[in-house]
């Protein structure tokens, strides 16, 4: 059976401050698959993350976005997520003044507003998203502080997961969700990135590292370079790209 199409990029090519990033991209990405971009410094993989999630400061200057069949090149940041994109930012932001339990009550209730379902009472929240913390071992407290405020680097991409887990996304798009985690904290966020993962999503990974996938296996990598995938081979090239650098692709 001919797996469904989530996301396909044609011909992208995105510009701030008048300079290109990303020059003729194309990506086509099926439900329950996962893929991993890599490539060096500069070369795109970021700005794409945020160009797909609809960032106001890059312009699409040329190309199409579809996500399920629908053209979202132009939509805004919010409507991409409420049908389905989530971005785990490499640098979550912090938000003072405003509890964890909030925030993500106030998120998931929105998204479950424009979907006509029924939303979430402070105390029902408060059961699910206990029950949500407790699937992937973070401490109670977590959810009583600020966002993100004083969190380590860890606890920052834990939240980002917890986000992903809460509110059912088609594509999730993870930039660079390894950055600054030891080795015990990166296999933590790799099984709970495992145990969402299904057949009815999609995963897209933004990295620099092989041990990342390591513990998460992609069904496709795809190296970036001067905004546009050179090279798209399977997770067997990440161990190739760590021996040898990226010349031998080029």
């Amino acid at each position: 059976m001919k797996q469904k199409n989530i996301l396909k990029i044609e011909n992208l090519y995105v510009s701030t401050n008048n300079k290109t990033i990303i020059n003729g991209l194309n990506l086509s990405i099926n439900i329950g698959e996962i893929h991993a971009i890599m490539g060096q410094n500069g070369s795109g993989k970021s700005t794409l993350a945020k160009v797909i999630a609809g960032h106001p400061n890059y312009e699409i200057t040329q190309g199409n976005i579809f996500f399920n069949n629908e053209n979202i090149t132009h939509e805004e940041p919010d409507i991409r997520a409420q049908k389905g994109i989530f971005l785990g930012f490499q640098y979550p932001v912090e938000i003072p003044g405003v509890s964890n339990v909030d925030f993500l009550r106030l998120a998931y209730n929105s998204k479950k507003r424009v979907n006509q379902e029924p939303e979430l009472d402070p105390l029902c929240f408060f059961d699910l998203i206990n029950n949500k913390i407790k699937e992937i071992n973070i401490d109670s407290e977590f959810i009583n502080r600020n966002v993100n405020e004083g969190f380590s680097g860890g606890e920052k991409k834990k939240n980002e997961i917890l986000q992903m887990s809460l509110f059912s996304n088609k594509i999730s798009i993870l930039d660079e969700i390894d950055s600054g985690l030891d080795i015990d904290a990166l296999k933590s966020i790799a099984h709970n990135i495992n145990t969402l993962n299904s057949k009815n999503n999609s995963l897209l990974l933004i990295t620099h590292y092989q041990r990342l996938l390591n513990y998460i296996k992609p069904d496709y990598i795809h190296i970036m370079k001067n905004g546009k995938i050179i090279y798209t081979g399977d997770s067997q090239i990440a161990s190739q790209i760590e021996e040898n650098g990226y010349e031998f692709i080029e």
